[in-house]
């Protein structure tokens, strides 16, 4: 478990990741992080929930109309 302290970030509040937390999520200057609803709370993440979402309508979709794609790419 990491604990991450609200501080004072410019005129805003924030927290700093420490470096093995942003090792672990394999992150660098100038990625996105998303903070999301769960059950238990809350969840930091960085990858994005909505884009998830779309690969699952388009996973769906490809499954759901694949005789038409196969037809269409010939």
């Amino acid at each position: 478990m990491v604990t991450l302290k609200i501080t004072t970030v410019g005129a805003s509040s924030g927290f700093i990741l420490p470096k093995e937390a942003i090792a672990r999520m394999k992150l660098k200057k100038g990625d996105s992080v998303y903070l999301t609803e769960a059950p238990d709370g809350y969840r930091l993440t960085p990858y994005d929930p909505d884009f998830e979402r779309q690969m699952k309508i388009a996973e769906a979709v490809m499954h759901d109309d694949r005789e038409i794609l196969r037809a269409l790419s010939k």
